[in-house]
């Protein structure tokens, strides 16, 4: 029944900037509310713990998300660009496939956990991420029916997850830290909110295995996983990587710092990105492949620099008079950090809109690649300006290298995609 609904949902999404507007705004008012509890958060966690704890649960979370960044193998995406008539095999063999693979990468954070502890005495952070391993089987449990929404259009729905998840995430957050100063306040509610985004996924759009319709292949789903994997690999090496390069290089109080910077600054446009890609793609699948895709891409890409550019000027602008009046005057020597952080919601906006059109044509190859580059040149811009021994240079490199990533891909295929500057770099990949 659910995949009827779908279908019949299918028909209604067509080309038009209205629905980008209508999927931002559903995505940008669920943002602006869990913003509003994050700020809440982050005053409490920046009034409350010192940079070298915050840093603690920042290394944990930082090696957290670099495990789970395996998860993202592209079955979620098969099912967004599968055929009508072989929707119901393939969401029979993502659950299958992604539910082994999540009780996988159980094993393989358990084990860098273990390696934490035993090799990089750091058994407070190890603990904390042996805990988290048990976020996987939610993930596994609401994995189909989440990208199924995303396939319909139901991006209102897609909204309050993240935001309710979100939301409840930073509430637990600060009312744990209020009574348990601890880094564990920080980590435990990324568990405790598990269940609740397993629950709205569900809701979202219900769904049960097909035994009638069988399974796609296998090797059909691994060619298609393995790049999407390394690309978004190299996307969360690239965004999470910063935070074990500064621990290393300038300690864990210099990363308590940035961890503050980070979040009160690109935190916000970062998620918007996000948000503006996960509601790009599934547009660029729908629209016609020739002179109607280009045609989206075009309004994508201009919607995208309307809404991003004054939101970024204007935080960046502003960071100098927010950061001490909000999170206490001891933060003031951070604003500096946080404006320069703002300027990479440009960079990030171009990465994703390219990332977006490409996995729409089926070059995940190409994709993979572009993440690569600009994930070297990220940070080894970072790790040149770490040397230096100040914070600052390591952010100013970390800036420069996403640009120069940015532009230098975003040129070789969003010019030549839009008709304004042809040459061929990469091979043509058939879309899958």
């Amino acid at each position: 029944m659910s995949l009827r609904l779908i279908q019949i949902a299918e028909h209604r999404i067509g080309p038009h900037f209205a629905q980008l507007a209508r999927g931002l705004g559903s995505y940008g008012s669920a943002e602006v509310a869990t913003r509003l509890v994050r700020l809440l958060t982050t005053v409490v966690i920046a009034r409350s713990l010192a940079p070298a704890i915050v840093g603690e649960a920042a290394l944990a979370l930082t090696v957290f998300e670099l495990v789970r960044v395996l998860e993202r193998i592209g079955t979620g995406q098969q099912i967004v660009q599968a055929q009508p008539e072989e929707l119901a095999a393939t969401c029979n063999s993502v659950q299958r496939f992604y539910t082994a693979w999540a009780a996988a990468l159980m094993i393989l954070q358990m084990l860098v956990a273990a390696l934490l502890a035993a090799v990089f005495h750091r058994p407070t952070a190890a603990a904390m991420l042996a805990v988290l391993t048990l976020v996987y089987p939610f993930m596994a449990g609401g994995h189909v029916q989440f990208y199924i929404a995303m396939r319909a259009g139901l991006v209102t729905r897609l909204a309050r997850i993240g935001a309710s998840q979100s939301i409840a995430d930073q509430i637990l957050t600060a009312a744990l830290l209020l009574i348990w100063p601890s880094p564990w306040s920080i980590v435990l509610p990324k568990l405790l909110t598990a269940p609740l985004w397993l629950v709205l996924a569900r809701r979202a759009a219900p769904w049960r295995p097909d035994p009638a319709a069988g399974r796609i292949p296998a090797a059909r789903m691994l060619r298609f996983a393995g790049p999407i994997m390394l690309a978004d690999g190299m996307s969360a090496l690239r965004t999470q990587g910063d935070n074990l390069i500064i621990a290393a290089l300038l300690g864990t109080s210099a990363l308590g710092t940035y961890y503050f910077a980070f979040n009160a600054g690109v935190g916000i446009v970062s998620s918007l990105v996000t948000a503006f890609g996960t509601v790009a793609f599934p547009m660029l699948c729908a629209a016609q492949v020739g002179a109607a895709r280009i045609a989206m891409l075009r309004r994508i890409a201009l919607g995208g620099a309307a809404v991003f550019v004054p939101i970024v000027a204007l935080q960046a602008l502003a960071a100098p008079f927010y950061v001490p009046l909000v999170f206490g005057a001891h933060w003031a020597f951070a604003a500096p950090l946080i404006a320069l952080l703002c300027l990479a919601g440009i960079p990030l906006l171009i990465a994703q809109i390219t990332g977006c059109w490409l996995r729409a044509q089926g070059q995940v190859g190409t994709d993979a690649a572009n993440s690569t580059l600009t994930c070297v040149l990220a940070l080894g811009g970072l790790s040149l300006g770490a040397h230096a021994g100040e914070l600052k240079f390591a952010v100013v490199g970390l800036i420069a290298g996403q640009t120069l990533g940015a532009l230098w891909n975003g040129s070789r295929v969003l010019l030549p995609a839009l008709g304004l500057f042809r040459i061929h770099v990469f091979p043509k990949e058939s879309r899958s």
